[in-house]
This record gives structure tokens, sequence and C-alpha cells, in this order.
């Protein structure tokens, strides 16, 4: 590929990060030349961006990327495999709602790799700048906590705050969806949902059920026919989880059924409220491949390396009884999963499915499947 022109320099618009304490950086635009307004967060991944921009996780957020280069080896071919689900990404679509990043490369160079990422951002409409100090940027956001920010390229518009409208509607799918393997059956409530997370169902022989993070999948009907399933699954997803009333009443019905639930990301948090705990905001939130997290129940303690894209966390005081923490955060010691003593109900706050990340704790798909 030929070297970056100064032409195309020349043509590189200015563009400004302003947070809302009311700091501005400086850079230049290389992504869709608008303005877009989110809630201004941090990712420590060095690779993995196709994956990462892709999940639905990113909805409402302006991802500051802590990584010195972006970009060097582009974007790949957007392929979908024989149930239409996309190879690579995470996701049907880029998520996020803009991208900071200190240094970008238009050239790239990798063997899957169809075109840069400046030219898919412009594609999925979504602005991004380089040429802005990453490290004095995440060091203000690691003392404030993440804030509302807007990146100005042209036109001037208002901050806006993502966690106050249920984002979740928005990613999840509109009707339900099978996917049709062997004869354990899942119920997969989708509320933002990264496709590793159906890919690793269908490979141990799963068939999912998809469907919408509000559908009640206990009294509806698909075809005209009742729904029969063994186990039910609460996905990932954007935004505040106290915000999602209808799914906490779901879920409560579900655990009079005994049957197993299994949680990831937000669906952690979803089997939290659902059982009487509480969540709260984090601080800058975790958004890396390399959080370290304690698993409390092995002895000596195992530490499980794991990736991670969450902005709030579960409440431990308010567990209730019956209820008790299965994992810990070995940075900050925050909540990383739940479970139910003596019922098979267990969840965790970070992504043992990865794409991208470590695959330390993708055996938690099979336990799931064990209790079917």
């Amino acid at each position: 590929m030929p070297l970056l022109s100064p032409q195309y320099r020349i043509k590189q618009m200015q563009a400004k990060l302003i947070l809302k304490d009311g700091t501005v950086f400086e850079g230049k635009s290389f992504g869709a030349d608008i303005s877009v307004a989110g809630e201004v967060v941090f990712n420590t991944s060095m690779v993995g961006y196709p994956e990462s921009f892709t999940d639905p996780s990113y909805t409402g957020q302006i991802l500051v990327m802590t990584s010195p280069l972006v970009g060097n080896y582009g974007i790949p071919d957007d392929k979908k495999d024989k149930d239409q689900i996309e190879k690579i990404f995470e996701g049907n679509k880029a998520s996020l709602t803009g991208l900071i990043v200190n240094e970008y490369s238009e050239n790239f160079s990798h063997w899957t790799a169809k075109k840069s990422l400046g030219q898919w951002l412009k594609e999925n409409k979504i602005p991004a700048i380089t040429g802005i100090d990453t490290r004095e940027l995440t060091k203000k956001l690691r003392t404030h906590g993440v804030m509302l920010g807007k990146i100005i390229i042209g036109k001037e518009i208002d901050f806006q705050d993502p966690n106050s409208e249920n984002i979740v509607d928005k990613v999840s799918i509109k009707k339900p969806k099978i996917y049709k393997r062997g004869k354990k059956v899942i119920i997969c409530i989708d509320c933002g949902m990264k496709n590793n997370i159906i890919r690793n169902f269908l490979k141990r022989d799963i068939t999912v059920i998809r469907v919408p993070w509000n559908y009640d999948f206990m009294t509806e009907k698909i075809d005209g026919k009742e729904i029969k399933f063994d186990g039910i699954f609460l996905s990932n997803g954007p935004g505040d989880p106290a915000m999602l009333t209808e799914l906490h009443e779901i879920i409560k019905k579900a655990f009079t059924l005994k049957k197993p639930i299994f949680g990831i990301c937000l669906g952690c948090q979803i089997m939290a409220i659902a059982s009487g705990a509480k969540t709260y905001k984090l601080k800058f939130g975790h958004r890396s491949q390399n959080q370290p997290v304690i698993d409390l129940n092995t002895n000596p303690q195992k530490c499980y390396i794991t990736s991670q894209n969450h902005g709030f966390a579960v409440d431990e005081k308010s567990l209730k009884s019956g209820w008790e923490v299965w994992l810990k955060n070995a940075n900050d010691e925050t909540i990383e999963g739940i479970r139910h003593k003596t019922l098979p109900f267990f969840s965790c706050q970070f992504h043992p499915e990865a794409a991208p990340g470590p695959l330390d704790t993708v055996s938690f798909f099979d336990e799931f499947i064990k209790m079917l």
C-alpha cells in the first residue's frame, strides 16, 4: 500500500474533544466528519480493535485507546458463516460513538485486512480523532472517572448522557431467532450480545433461541408453539442495568423454574437486581483484556486473566440470603461474579468468550452446559 501522502494530511479536518468539565483536546479527524456526544471511557487493550469496536456494549461511548498506535493492521472483510453470524466482528456493525487515539496509522498490513480503519469508520459514520495526548487524557479520566464529552468537527452540539435512556432496546434483536443444533435448548436473552457467545454455544451442539431483551419466553409462543428449553442465558450489553425493569421481572419469574441460568457482564448485573441486590456505577469501569480476577471457590485460589467491558458493578452489601460472591477483581476488589448457593444460577462480570482477549474462563460455557 502507498505511503500516506502529504495531500491526505492537508485534507484532514480539525477536530476537538470537549469534556464536560470544559477541558479541550485538539487533533485531526480521520473518521466521519461529524459531531457526536457520549460518555468518554478508555480501553487499555493493545490489539483486537475490530472485535472491540463492534461490541454492542460500546454503544453511546467515545472510546479512548491507551495503546499509542492504532490502525496498523486495518479492518478485515465482513464475512458471515453458515448461520449468518459475522466471522470476525462481534456485532453486525461498528457500535462505538466515537474514537480517540494518539497516532492513527493509515498504512496497514495484515493478511485479513481489506480496508483502513479510517475508511471503515467513515462508512459507519463514526468520528475519530488522532494527534491527542491520550496519556494525559487517560490520567484525567483515572482521576475524575468517566465523564461526558463530545467530539466537535464543525457543527457544535450539546452533551448527552447515554445512560439516561434505554440503549439496550437499540441494540437488542427485535424478534426471536433460532439457531438449530443439538437436543439441548437454551434461551439467549439478547441485551446486545456478542457474536462469540453464540459461536461458543453452537460449537458445543446447543440449540439457541435468541430473544429480545424484554421478551417473556415463559408465556410467548414461537410459530404457535410453546417454547421448551433447558436453560437460560443473559447476555452482555450497554447502559444502566437498573433501567431494564421489564427484564428484572422476567428473570424473577425464571428463578422459580429452577432451571440453569448463566449471565455475562450486564447479565450478571440483571441477575443480581432480579435477586434483590443493587448495582452502582464504577468510577472508570473495566475495559481491557488483562483484568485479573480471583476465584474465591478454589483452594488454593485461582487467578484468571480476563477480557472486560463494563461500567457498572454489583453492590456486595446488597446481596440477599442464598447468594454468594464467587469472583473478585484483584485490582479494586469489586465483584466479578455471583452465584446461588444451592440453585444452578451463576454469572460473571467479564467475557469468558473473549474475542478479543484471553480464554482462561471459556470453561464457564462447559460448566453451564453440564447443568442443563
